[in-house]
């Protein structure tokens, strides 16, 4: 039979096992210390010894209450809330846990489930105060809420803002409400702040289907369509149910689409086909100021090429009520006043383009405007005899005699009452 061979390896000591009253005196003392870093501000260093005298006795309500009281004022309100849950779940008459759990429910916009733990909280305790202002506050976040709603739904975006700016003074964690009143910030073409409201929330959760969504929205109304759709397609991946992603981002495809086949008839002389287009482009989306605004002017372009003057103005006119920033419409429309001979609307034109871009060739076009407007106050004596500029003379003095014909003394009286 064979040798069995020694076996050398140390065995670690097996550490005896603590009882119950070790255990707790040791979390007692982690507490202490927790509570001694929160009443230094120290919050960090406070979570750390909640959570070891958690690790210690995951039993003691009062322990979760304190590391969620210490995580709220980390700005941490959904691990907070766990806490807090976890709080009451172990001690239902923990009245500071479900303070702490309303608190949180309220910071991060649950205003239903706020009511309930206030409530809970004035069952426990009838004349706390705090917590009937508390209880207040919750009712003024849902009457916003419903309001902001409501006027979403009838399009008043700026009180939408205004009802979103006030609950969230109530709710600062709400990331629905943030997410609201940008989308009508967008809506309102307050693009900057829009997007700072979203990338806030991105920075916090790049997963946000919601404020990926916005972003993609604030691009596609700055006419920014390639970029827009890939958030469009980002916050879809995070959210494949998520209908305004969903209807923005088709709406962005369509558009793209229609201008480019617009654009292309036009390079290629079709301009009754590209009237059509843009025509169905501006009919996709009347949110999109921008595009539309390009729209509006592509369509004047094209009015001017089939000579319906009239029409490529008020297509100019309305490019420019959409946006009062953009130059080629009333570069365009000023060309089509001139072409009118409505030399003063022209000047008028040219005069804002000039004031907001002041080159060398804009200051051109106005004189020549000023100068067509000096010409069209004098006598037109063409026009007067209702000849063209470049008739010959013959045709002139023709005109002229039909013109003293109409206006010789005799033709004012009657046959009868004439003497030789």
């Amino acid at each position: 039979m064979a040798a069995t061979a020694d076996c050398d390896v140390m065995m670690a000591p097996v550490e005896p096992e603590r009882s119950v009253e070790e255990r707790d005196r040791e979390a007692e003392a982690y507490k202490e210390k927790g509570n001694a870093f929160y009443a230094q501000k120290d919050y960090h260093e406070a979570y750390n010894y909640y959570t070891k005298a958690i690790d210690c006795s995951s039993k003691n309500a009062s322990y979760y209450g304190n590391r969620a009281a210490t995580l709220m004022m980390l700005a941490k309100f959904r691990e907070a809330l766990e806490d807090a849950q976890q709080a009451v779940r172990l001690d239902d008459a923990f009245v500071k846990g479900h303070q702490r759990e309303g608190k949180c429910h309220l910071t991060l916009g649950n205003a239903m489930a706020a009511t309930r733990s206030f409530q809970k909280v004035l069952e426990l305790e009838p004349n706390n105060e705090p917590t009937r202002q508390e209880l207040k506050n919750a009712a003024a976040v849902l009457e916003y809420e419903r309001i902001g709603e409501a006027d979403f739904e009838k399009r008043d975006f700026r009180k939408v803002v205004f009802c979103m700016d006030r609950a969230l003074e109530l709710a600062p964690a709400c990331h629905r409400f943030k997410i609201l009143k940008a989308e009508c910030l967008a809506l309102l073409g307050r693009y900057p702040d829009a997007q700072s409201v979203a990338s806030d929330i991105l920075r916090m959760d790049s997963t946000n289907a919601d404020a990926l969504y916005v972003r993609g929205l604030c691009l596609y109304y700055e006419d920014c369509i390639e970029k827009a759709v890939q958030f469009f397609v980002q916050a879809l991946k995070m959210f494949p149910d998520h209908q305004k992603a969903r209807l923005a981002c088709r709406n962005a495809k369509a558009l793209k689409a229609k201008k480019e086949e617009g654009n292309q008839a036009f390079k290629e002389g079709n301009y009754e086909m590209a009237y059509r287009l843009y025509s169905e482009a501006l009919s996709i989306d009347p949110n999109n100021i921008k595009t539309n605004a390009k729209l509006y002017c592509n369509r004047g372009t094209v009015n001017a090429k089939l000579k319906k003057l009239d029409e490529a103005i008020e297509d100019c006119t309305n490019a420019v009520k959409l946006d009062e920033t953009y130059i080629k419409a009333y570069l365009r429309r000023a060309q089509c006043y001139t072409d009118t001979e409505q030399y003063e609307e022209a000047v008028r034109d040219y005069e804002k383009v000039y004031q907001t871009e002041n080159t060398k060739e804009h200051k051109q076009f106005l004189k020549n405007a000023q100068l067509e407007l000096k010409k069209s106050k004098r006598k037109d004596y063409y026009k007067i005899l209702g000849v063209d500029k470049n008739a010959s003379e013959d045709e002139i003095k023709k005109a002229y005699r039909k013109r003293a014909l109409m206006h010789h003394p005799g033709n004012g009286i009657p046959l009868m009452t004439r003497k030789d």
